[in-house]
């Protein structure tokens, strides 16, 4: 039998790529986003077009029927509206959930926090609840490797403290990992947490280093490069992450039942059926390794602008991916050259440089 699914944040980067998948694998999925204009609303409807939903089409809280893929509709709404998230949970009868929407951003939480409480956890919020009271049988989430905050012990492992976030963003990212664990244990709903680490890709942010580095390039303006470009990240392609994300739908969170017996507590499983993994590509890349790709694919040499580390910032990340690997078979496989050059080649065409 095919699944049906919610992907909440369909519009955005990640929820517009997993929603693909899953359509072309034959699932029937239902996306969800409210189209906030954080940024360029203009690749928000693109992304959608893609999956045939056209933008005057599109009315608050009504279903929008693709004209592409039979198997998907569409709804305008915010996670935090509870009334309409209930409705339409008792309207479509999913079985799985994965919720990606959220307000994304780490600086951004400095200048508006009050946003990111009433997104990621009063959303959030809305999410569980509808999913306790109409049975669903799985709920995968987005976390972030920013929960690790002031853990610098490499490579980060998800039995590691998260008790010290930095940023109000990851504060609300480890709240959402409290909040699923409380009803994987009061009301037995299977939650997975996935912290995603530096995704990247076509159809990305224009908040994010690539999409910016890009951009500036082409125009012949300076990037800002912070930390002389000393940092080190776990850059991984958005196709990696799908992977990760579809085979934690396809395999829900069981209780550990040897969890209660371990003389040393494993914050990432419980005796509730409750995971949290890492998705990473397990290979750090120096910052200016990064840029050196993208100039590569671009023929052009960038200009920099060297800067210090910006407030909120950590020197590097690096992802321990052996929970997600042995458990479920995680291997990503886009090397940064790959992935850089596809992302290139996705801007070029969709802005016609």
């Amino acid at each position: 039998m095919k699944n049906k699914i919610l992907v909440t944040g369909s519009a955005g980067f990640i929820g517009f790529h997993l929603s693909m998948a899953l359509l072309k694998r034959g699932d029937i999925v239902v996306g969800v986003d409210n189209i906030n204009d954080y940024y360029d609303t203009t690749l928000k409807f693109s992304r959608l077009s893609q999956l045939g939903i056209q933008q005057n089409e599109i009315i608050d809280n009504k279903k929008s029927k693709s004209k592409i893929f039979e198997n998907f509709t569409f709804y305008k709404v915010s996670i935090q509206n509870n009334t309409e998230i209930n409705k339409l949970f008792e309207s479509e009868g999913f079985d799985i959930v994965v919720n990606l929407a959220a307000q994304a951003g780490v600086r951004y939480s400095m200048e508006n926090p009050y946003i990111y409480i009433e997104s990621n956890c009063n959303g959030f919020m809305s999410i569980l609840e509808a999913c306790r009271h109409n049975k669903i049988k799985n709920l995968v989430y987005a976390s972030t490797s920013s929960v690790y905050g002031l853990n610098y012990h490499m490579p980060l492992i998800e039995t590691e403290s998260t008790e010290h976030p930095m940023t109000l963003y990851a504060a609300t990212k480890k709240a959402n990992e409290m909040m699923a664990h409380s009803y994987s244990h009061l009301f037995g709903l299977s939650t997975t947490g996935l912290r995603f680490f530096t995704v990247y890709g076509p159809w990305g942010r224009p908040d994010m280093a690539l999409f910016l580095f890009t951009k500036n390039i082409l125009e012949n303006k300076p990037i800002n490069v912070f930390n002389n470009g000393n940092m080190v990240r776990d850059f991984t392609y958005v196709d990696d992450i799908v992977q990760g994300i579809i085979k934690c739908i396809d395999s829900p969170a069981k209780p550990n039942l040897n969890w209660n017996k371990n003389s040393i507590i494993d914050p990432s499983t419980s005796s509730a059926p409750y995971n949290i993994y890492n998705i990473g590509n397990s290979n750090p890349t120096l910052l200016n390794d990064y840029i050196e790709a993208i100039e590569l694919s671009l023929n052009m040499k960038a200009k920099k602008n060297l800067l210090p580390m910006q407030l909120g910032d950590v020197p590097e990340t690096h992802a321990d991916i052996s929970s997600i690997s042995t458990n479920l078979n995680f291997k990503p496989s886009v090397t940064i050259h790959e992935g850089v050059e596809k992302f290139v080649e996705w801007y070029l065409n969709y802005y016609k440089k």
